[in-house]
């Protein structure tokens, strides 16, 4: 019993030892992003998923307003212009009888972020994600499956890259 509470006290003193060290060297975790506009405007489609995840992402920091609507234009601060939002699937292999073995999925996403004087704060920028699928038609609905968890995959990684990339704008 005397041995398992030292143990345990051993356990917790390396825990706090260790918590302090990476507090020291400057270690933090990660914050929500602090962006140099209040109001953005965004005419990103209601049924582009990558749209609605990345409206969802700035206005769950609560320091964005994201305003939608064509006739609150005047009230942003900047606007985000989605120049592509795409989705590709294309055979990279084949096997001996010609049925598809891989493919490879896409995600292409280009943007810009200006004011609404023209100033170019982002010029066009595109993110490209891309992802190999092994394909077996015995298992097409667990193919399936997967597929769709690698595009949602893809999906959050542009997401969390743009809102980085919002960030980094420092002034108007």
């Amino acid at each position: 019993m005397q041995r398992r509470v030292l143990l345990s006290g051993s356990m917790s003193l390396m825990a706090t030892a260790a918590a302090l060290s990476l507090g020291g060297c400057g270690f933090a975790l990660r914050k929500a992003p602090d962006f140099a506009f209040s109001t953005l405007y965004t005419g990103l489609s209601e049924t582009s998923p990558l749209g609605v995840e990345l409206r969802r992402s700035l206005e769950s920091t609560r320091k964005v307003k994201v305003i939608t609507d064509g006739r609150q234009f005047k009230e942003a601060q900047v606007i985000f212009d989605v120049l592509l939002d795409q989705r590709e699937k294309v055979v990279v292999s084949l096997n001996a009888s010609g049925q598809v073995r891989e493919f490879q999925l896409r995600i292409r996403f280009r943007f810009k972020l200006r004011t609404p004087a023209g100033k170019e704060l982002i010029p066009d920028a595109e993110i490209l994600q891309q992802r190999d699928i092994s394909f077996n038609e015995s298992a097409v609905l667990a193919k399936e499956a997967e597929e769709a968890l690698l595009y949602r995959d893809m999906q959050s990684d542009i997401v969390q890259q743009v809102m980085r990339r919002l960030a980094a704008v420092k002034e108007l």
